[in-house]
């Protein structure tokens, strides 16, 4: 970028002043705010002599006063006696005076974003008083505001200035991984959600648009898709609203909403201080954190009275879904919401679980339009796969329930030098082809059109009972209903080569030992057991199998089940002995599509069991999930080379060798 050398001119300085590599953007940034408020204020006055016509010269008391009704802040040194940083730096020896009357001349409200003549209770934003502190006992101040003060931002827009923002905050943060969790919307996916959510705007042009993003950050995102909102779109009146908890960010956001009509940047945590709960929105963008754990804010969620949540908490350790549904929450009801996310929303958690109880509220609704898969490499600071989910509560008619998969994920091309992991970026022509497989609708080479019920799952748990060589089981002979079958009157007990004829003269200690042969050691051990009346019963643990020998010595195969072997002294004293036969039970659950309607879920249910279970089963708790899976949809296969052409590559390699060997 053209500025990009004069930003390593000043890292220089810092790297020369011993500052940590790691600490370059928040020194950084505070200059830069100033510089952009500088470059916002000289084309505020610019703009007031061309439109007005007054002039500081000419009309000083009319020029300050309409300049302070533009409310986009004030500074007397720049607007009314004509100075800059550029100018400040020109004499070494004023700089401290003149450069300390330059921040003091700020607003209050500026000066507070600055972190200028901070109260000891306040917040510091971005902090300038302290950087100005160690930049001068570090004795490079002068040469830090000088080489700020010739990056001249005043020609910038909002995507040269997100541009060069973004390297900063980026091109050092990431060596120590202080932004964990944070990734910055680059321009060219910033382009592709403004593209998407102007064709979806339906409003009439001489209406508000109201745009919202909860974790705006420094407010790229929100304000580039405002811009094209009325560059694009035609839009006249276009209304911002932002929510940021990092007080770097929150300044940057706080100091370029001065500049914007209708514009509203709140600070502090959006799901719990909801700055905006009163309100809904046409538009709604976010690019929220990924993989970034709730639990420091767990209580205020869960004690949630606002209704955000409706749908459920995920896990602790990421917060996305909480903050799609505060977005759906406050979307309004013919809004259009377009929110980025990593992977972990479309499959994360099993059915019933939170995040899938989540997703299923969403479905439920039918208020998920489309699902598209960015490139990797297309983030600053992480190379994984990104998503956009594409809300809308008012889907056509012909899209109601129907969901798109949109697969971008080949559409990009290498940039010629690489920002952090920000290798790949998507031309017009990509976002072309996807705002194109949107608006159509229909099937293509990069989009697939889904029934929503599509993405729905039966999770149905069973019991199986294990099956004896004869396909027998225990809940089929002694044990109906599961439950244990009781041995009565055992005479004798035979484990392994041990016997015991008398049961009555078994004293306690052999209770014991008997006792944890037959059950902590029954899969290693034959055992037998002898009753008065009803002959023996035999455990086989190798096969898990009963038999059962009748009084009149014939076998009977009682199926697979366990022994369980309890003692007891009854009111009479008399030793009490209970042998019980246990059902040898599995519990499981198959994974089987599900429709809306019952009676052929229930069909389904049904025909997946008597086609793929083989073992008696009981069946047990049917929970619905959701989930999606771009892999499985939009797998292809990989090419497998013939036999014959392996083979011959070889016979060439050996031949090869044959010769190098000569």
């Amino acid at each position: 970028m053209h500025y990009e050398s004069d930003i390593w001119a000043i890292a220089d300085l810092l790297l020369a002043a011993s500052v940590k590599r790691s600490d370059f953007p928040a020194y950084m940034m505070p200059f830069f705010a100033l510089m952009m408020l500088e470059g916002r204020m000289l084309n505020a006055m610019k703009r007031l002599e061309e439109e007005e016509g007054l002039t500081v010269k000419d009309d000083p008391d009319d020029f300050k006063e309409a300049f302070i009704d533009m409310d986009c802040g004030y500074n007397d040194y720049i607007v009314m006696q004509g100075k800059t940083l550029s100018s400040i730096c020109n004499s070494d020896k004023t700089f401290e005076q003149d450069f300390n009357s330059y921040l003091k001349a700020f607003d209050k409200n500026l000066k507070k974003l600055l972190g200028i003549e901070r109260g000891k209770d306040e917040k510091k934003y971005l902090n300038m008083e302290y950087y100005v502190a160690e930049l001068r006992s570090k004795k490079i101040l002068l040469s830090v505001i000088s080489a700020w003060s010739k990056i001249d931002l005043s020609q910038y827009d909002n995507s040269a200035i997100t541009t060069l923002e973004e390297h900063i905050k980026r091109k050092w943060a990431d060596i120590s991984a202080s932004t964990a969790g944070e990734q910055y919307t680059p321009d060219d996916i910033i382009s592709l959600i403004a593209d998407i959510v102007t064709t979806k705007v339906t409003k009439p042009k001489n209406q508000n648009i109201h745009v919202y993003d909860p974790t705006c950050g420094g407010a790229n995102l929100l304000f580039g898709v405002a811009d094209r909102l009325q560059s694009q779109a035609n839009y006249k009146n276009v209304h911002t609203w932002g929510s940021e908890y990092n007080d770097a960010l929150y300044a940057l956001a706080a100091i370029e909403s001065r500049f914007r009509c209708h514009s509203h940047i709140s600070y502090g945590n959006t799901l719990t201080t909801v700055p905006f709960a009163d309100k809904s929105f046409d538009v709604i963008v976010a690019n929220p954190p990924y993989g970034t754990k709730w639990s420091g804010y767990e209580k205020e969620i869960k004690n949630d009275q606002k209704g955000q949540f409706p749908g459920g908490l995920p896990s602790v350790s990421d917060g996305q879904l909480l903050f799609m549904q505060h977005i759906l929450w406050q979307l309004d009801q013919n809004g259009i919401a377009v929110e980025v996310h990593n992977g972990s929303t479309l499959f994360s958690g099993d059915a019933g679980s939170g995040e899938s109880n989540i997703r299923k509220y969403i479905f439920d609704r039918d208020w998920v339009e489309a699902i598209i898969q960015m490139p990797q490499n297309e983030f600053f600071n992480t190379g994984i796969y990104t998503y956009l989910w594409i809300m809308n509560k008012q889907k056509p008619f012909d899209r109601k329930d129907k969901v798109a998969l949109i697969d971008g994920s080949h559409l990009w091309r290498l940039l010629k030098k690489s920002k952090g992991d920000k290798r790949r970026e998507m031309t017009e022509e990509h976002r072309a082809k996807i705002v194109q497989a949107l608006t159509e609708f229909v099937p293509s080479d990069i989009c697939k059109i889904f029934d929503r019920e599509y993405f729905y799952y039966n999770k149905q748990s069973l019991t199986l009972t294990e099956i004896s060589d004869k396909g027998l089981y225990v809940t089929q002979t002694v044990c109906p209903n599961g439950k244990a079958f009781a041995i009565k009157n055992p005479v004798s007990i035979t484990i392994g080569e041990d016997v015991y004829d008398d049961l009555s003269m078994l004293t306690p200690d052999d209770i014991k030992v008997i006792a944890k042969r037959v059950t902590s050691e029954q899969q290693e051990l034959y055992v037998s057991v002898a009753t008065e009346n009803d002959g023996i019963y035999t455990f086989i643990p190798n096969q898990c199998t009963i038999i059962h020998t009748g009084t009149d010595g014939k076998e009977r195969d009682l199926g697979c089940g366990a022994f369980s072997f309890k003692v007891s002294i009854n009111k009479k004293k008399i030793v009490v002995y209970k042998i019980a036969i246990v059902p040898f039970l599995t519990t499981d659950h198959e994974i089987i599509p599900h429709h809306f309607d019952e009676y052929d879920n229930k069909h389904e249910v049904d025909a997946f069991m008597q086609k793929y279970v083989f073992k008696p089963y009981i069946l047990g708790k049917n929970v619905v999930g959701v989930e999606l899976n771009f892999n499985k949809e939009f797998y292809v296969p990989e090419k497998i080379e013939k036999v014959e052409d392996i083979m011959e590559e070889i016979r060439i390699l050996n031949d090869e060798l044959i010769v190098v060997d000569l």
